[in-house]
């Protein structure tokens, strides 16, 4: 069933969450009420065992034009300008990163369109992003006399390399979508028409095949611990993982299906099966 809210819609597919974002009109330009709708969608899928993949993508022919600026100049003014309208005072915030961050289900971008501003940097925190060939990329945000936003002066780089990083952001040029691809923002380039199928053939290969609590620990493992200077901080925790893991349901479950052939039936949750074990480098809050 899909449900309309408004600024995005969001569909139930089996084990998939499709996220839409559904402002056609003006190239589905971000605004704070876009924001807050893209993480109580994910906050909905981290909570919801059913749900093993989300998928964000847009409708119409941009996947996001970047922030609204229809009311002008001031636009970004969000303390006393016209900016207050869009961007609710400041709401123009990163909470919508926390919640994908903190969400323990691997999520996939099909961009339908180009992508520029925060319309780019909304998607970085995703695991998976493929494109369709004719999409173009911009960190357009010194253009426009702001500086990258929504962590994005961390995850960029973390996907592109700093060299890459540093002259997308600095010239706020547009990528093509080979650029992009050759950069390793995103992984494939597809048809428009076969956009929404090879999503969701990518997004039931996870959700057929792999554990729910190993790949929410995965996703933790590697997000919170690639960019340490050593591999000390990682190691510190994945034998732990193991231990706890190894005499688990899922385990005996998926050695089971490799050996007889079959395709595994997890029965961990993540809800209630996920070890106690925090995975975060130390000294680091968590995102």
């Amino acid at each position: 069933m899909i449900e309309r809210r408004e600024t995005l819609e969001t569909e139930e597919e089996g084990p998939i969450l499709w996220v839409r974002l559904d402002r056609p009109q003006v190239l589905n330009a971000y605004n704070a009420a876009m924001g807050a709708e893209i993480a109580a969608a994910f906050r909905r899928a981290d909570a919801d065992d059913s749900i093993r993949v989300v998928v964000l993508t847009g409708k119409g022919r941009a996947f996001c034009a970047g922030a609204d600026v229809s009311a002008g100049a001031g636009a970004f003014d969000t303390e006393s300008g016209e900016g207050t309208g869009n961007f609710g005072g400041g709401a123009r915030d990163s909470d919508f990163i926390a919640a994908m961050m903190d969400c323990r289900k691997p999520s996939i971008v099909a961009f339908n369109g180009s992508a520029a501003g925060v319309g780019l940097t909304l998607t970085l925190p995703c695991d998976i992003r493929i494109a369709v060939d004719t999409a173009r990329f911009g960190c357009v945000f010194t253009r426009r006399g702001l500086v990258p936003e929504a962590g994005s002066a961390w995850f960029l780089p973390q996907l592109v390399g700093l060299p890459t990083a540093l002259r997308w952001c600095l010239t706020g040029a547009l990528v093509p979508a080979a650029e992009a691809l050759a950069a390793g923002l995103v992984s494939e380039l597809v048809a428009a028409d076969a956009l929404q199928a090879r999503a969701r053939a990518l997004a039931l290969e996870i959700a057929d095949n792999t554990a729910p609590v190993a790949t929410a620990l995965t996703r933790q493992l590697l997000w919170r611990h690639a960019a340490d200077p050593d591999p000390s901080g990682a190691l510190s925790v994945d034998s732990r993982l193991n231990i706890a893991l190894g005499k688990s349901a899922d385990v005996h479950e998926g050695v089971a299906a490799f050996l007889e052939k079959r395709r595994p039936a997890f029965p961990g949750r993540v809800s209630t099966d996920m070890p106690a074990i925090e995975v975060r480098p130390a000294g680091r809050r968590a995102v």
